[in-house]
């Protein structure tokens, strides 16, 4: 693909369609950055905005400008407009030039190599420093590996957080475990084939071998692959088993814990207070930790005095 000029083709919405998508660079005043998120395996995923954005926007800023080629060769279109590379390693530097375009009047469309921008991918940078100049950032919603894994896992998904990629190292990853030790929500993490395994066994290490979880491999791609159980049974299964492809592991947030009893506190409450901690604080901290009323609490350890 020729990163330059090249001739627009076919598959555009029609101009009158609720699809159609304003001709690019002909508005006066700043342009707008579009973020526009690309398919995530199956490319009968794209939408016919993203299509008719890649057509016709004056500047298509791609995570891999080899995906995108590939991309637009399965569609069977061509970008009209320049392609730029615009990834990890270069964002803080060409982010100034990108928002100048856009200033210029421009239509900028970022894409990465799948799913929406800046969701675990670049483009974090580009919307932060447009919403700072006051520029119009809107988006082309679609494809979305956090979406689609938690919608499969078969865990609760009326409340979720998405946690990314765990850290590399085996003490950093514990200790961003440690913080999640009593999240309720349903988690969903990313991670590589070749880390799957040690990620499951921290895993199991900090939530407990009976966690619900499941592991979501190569999502809306020909070989899709949900495994669903225990913790344990996963860590098991990623042990006997090589692991390809793109992973999302879902993960059942804490079970709710029982309250405890006020006057089982006690002793937490007078070692905060030995750490110089006022009675009231101590006794506000140990009863929302411990979910005991803070006035039975407060009466349990003077009762205790």
């Amino acid at each position: 693909m020729d990163p330059e000029q090249s001739t627009s083709q076919g598959n555009s919405p029609a101009p009158g369609s609720a699809d159609a998508v304003p001709a690019a660079g002909t508005a006066a005043g700043p342009g707008r950055i579009v973020l526009a998120a690309t398919p995530i395996g199956n490319v009968g995923d794209a939408s016919a905005r993203l299509i008719g954005l890649l057509e016709t926007a004056d500047i298509v800023a791609a995570e891999d400008t080899r995906r995108l080629h590939r991309l637009v060769q399965s569609l069977g279109i061509t970008v009209a407009g320049r392609v730029i590379s615009y990834h990890e390693h270069n964002e803080a530097a060409k982010t100034g030039e990108l928002l100048d375009q856009v200033r210029s009047g421009k239509t900028l469309v970022m894409v990465t190599d799948a799913g929406m921008p800046s969701v675990s991918d670049p483009g974090f940078r580009l919307v932060e420093g447009a919403v700072a100049a006051g520029l119009t950032v809107t988006a082309v919603p679609g494809p979305s590996a956090v979406l689609t894994a938690l919608a499969l896992s078969g865990l609760p998904t009326d409340r979720f957080c998405f946690e990314g990629f765990l850290p590399r190292k085996a003490g950093e990853r514990t200790s961003r475990l440690a913080d999640l030790d009593a999240e309720r929500r349903t988690m969903v993490f990313f991670e590589a084939p070749h880390r799957l395994e040690p990620m499951l066994r921290a895993l199991h290490e900090r939530f407990g071998a009976d966690r619900r979880a499941a592991v979501c491999r190569e999502l809306t791609k020909t070989y899709e692959e949900v495994i669903r159980g225990t913790l344990r049974e996963l860590l098991q299964w990623a042990e006997t088993n090589e692991v390809r492809g793109e992973i999302a592991v879902v993960v059942g947030g804490a079970p709710e814990r029982e309250p405890g009893r006020p006057e089982d506190q006690v002793a937490a409450v007078n070692a905060l207070i030995a750490q110089g901690i006022r009675l009231k604080e101590a006794v506000a901290a140990v009863a929302d930790d411990a979910r005991v009323s803070k006035r039975e609490l407060y009466s349990a350890v003077l009762a205790a005095r």
